[in-house]
């Protein structure tokens, strides 16, 4: 499974089919984070 906004790649089709989404959300949060604080610096 790749998400290729924030260049993630999960070799765990099977888990994430079944709902083991875990990994993608935690990283989808660290990208959101990272995102909003470079805009706070002036960016």
């Amino acid at each position: 499974v790749t998400d290729h906004r924030i260049d993630l790649t999960l070799y765990k089709l099977t888990a994430v089919l079944d709902g083991d989404l875990d990994d993608i959300i935690d990283a989808l949060i660290t990208s959101e984070r990272a995102e909003k604080l470079g805009h706070g610096n002036g960016e």
